[in-house]
C-alpha cells in the first residue's frame, strides 16, 4: 500500500527536498499539480481531500488561507511554516524533544515542522533547562550561522549570483520569528538574544549557546545530561569536544538528518559553549518534515533518510 503525500508549495528550497526524499519510495505516492494548477485553490483543495498527510511548505500568509478551508477533512496536515509554531491545537514536531514526543507526533492530525536554528536552539536547551542545570529565567544569547539555502529562493539566487555577499548578520533588532518557539519548548521564561547570521555555503548550520559555568554546573556534567536526554536518539548525537579537533564545520551534517550536539570551554575558565551542528535543510526542515511523516504513517522513522 501506498500512501498520498501532497506537498503543497513543492518549488520552493524546502519543499524541493521534502519531494527528493520521497519520489523514489515505494510507499509514498505523490499528489503533483502542473505547475499552472499550483496557485489554483480549487485544484489544491483536490489535491488536498486525495491525501493522506499534506505537507504546507508556503509562507505564513498562504498557510493561514489555506488551514480553515481544510476543516471537517481527513488530511493530515504537517506546516512548515512558522504559522503554528506555538499554537496550542498543533503538535510540534520535534521527537527528541520530550519522552512523549515520538508519539505525539505519531498520533498527530496537525504537526508543525521547528525552524532550523530552533531546532538547534532547543536541542540545547530544553534538556538543561528541564533538568534544572540551566534557569529557565537566565540571561542567555543563542549565536548561530546558516547556509543560504534557509533563506529561500531570493537568497539563493543572490547567493550564486557572481557578485555575492560571503556573510553577514541580520536580525540584529531581536524580532526573529524563531525565538518564540525557542522560549516555548527551550523552556525560557526570558527572551534570549539571538544573533544569526548567514554564510557563502548551500547547506549547513551551527548554533552556540555561550554558557558560565559553576555552582557544580561542569562540562562532563553537561554532556552527561545531553547523552542521558538523546540516549537512543536516531538522529541526534551526543559527541565529545575533541571529536571536532579544535574546529567545527558548518556543513559537517548536511545531506543528513542528523544532529550532532557537544559541549565545549573549560572548568577552570567557568566558560562553556554549547554546540549544535545541523543542515539547516535537513534535521532543520525538509529531513525533518520527513521524519514527521513515517512517525504520522506508523512506519520506521528513519525511512528515506540518512543518519
Amino acid at each position: 500500500m501506498a500512501w498520498n503525500v501532497f506537498i503543497d508549495g513543492e518549488a520552493g528550497t524546502t519543499g524541493l527536498q521534502i519531494r527528493e526524499r520521497l519520489e523514489a519510495r515505494a510507499d509514498i505516492a505523490l499528489i503533483q499539480l502542473a505547475d499552472d494548477a499550483r496557485k489554483d485553490t480549487a485544484a489544491r483543495l483536490e489535491a488536498f481531500a486525495a491525501a493522506d498527510v499534506a505537507i504546507l511548505c508556503l509562507p505564513d500568509a498562504a498557510v493561514l488561507d489555506i488551514v480553515p478551508r481544510l476543516a471537517g477533512t481527513d488530511t493530515r496536515l504537517i506546516d512548515a511554516s512558522t504559522a503554528h509554531r506555538v499554537a496550542p491545537d498543533w503538535v510540534f514536531g520535534f521527537p527528541e524533544l520530550t519522552a512523549g514526543a515520538r508519539a505525539a507526533v505519531a498520533g498527530a492530525e496537525r504537526v508543525s515542522n521547528p525552524g532550523c536554528y530552533a531546532s538547534g536552539a532547543i536541542a540545547l536547551l530544553h534538556p538543561l533547562v528541564s533538568r534544572g542545570l540551566v534557569a529557565a529565567d537566565a540571561p542567555l544569547s543563542i549565536n548561530a550561522v546558516s547556509g543560504y539555502t534557509g533563506g529561500g529562493k531570493a537568497m539563493v539566487s543572490e547567493f550564486e549570483a557572481p557578485s555575492h555577499p560571503h556573510s553577514f548578520a541580520y536580525a540584529m533588532g531581536q524580532r526573529h520569528k524563531h525565538i518564540p518557539e525557542i522560549m516555548q519548548y527551550g523552556g525560557l521564561t526570558r527572551r534570549p538574544i539571538f544573533a544569526p547570521s548567514v554564510g557563502d555555503f548551500a547547506q549547513g548550520m551551527v548554533v552556540q549557546v555561550p554558557l558560565h559555568l559553576g555552582n557544580g554546573l561542569t562540562i562532563a556534567r553537561l554532556t552527561a545530561a545531553y547523552a542521558e536526554h538523546y540516549d537512543g536518539a536516531r538522529f541526534v548525537r551526543v559527541l565529545p569536544a575533541s571529536a571536532y579537533e579544535g574546529r567545527i564545520d558548518a556543513e559537517r551534517t548536511t545531506g543528513t538528518n542528523r544532529m550532532e550536539i557537544s559541549v565545549h570551554g573549560d572548568d577552570e575558565t567557568g566558560c562553556a559553549v554549547l554546540v549544535a551542528v545541523l543542515d539547516n535543510l535537513g534535521k532543520g526542515a525538509s529531513g525533518a518534515a520527513v521524519q514527521n511523516l513515517n512517525l504520522m504513517l506508523g512506519i520506521d522513522e528513519g525511512t528515506g533518510l540518512t543518519a
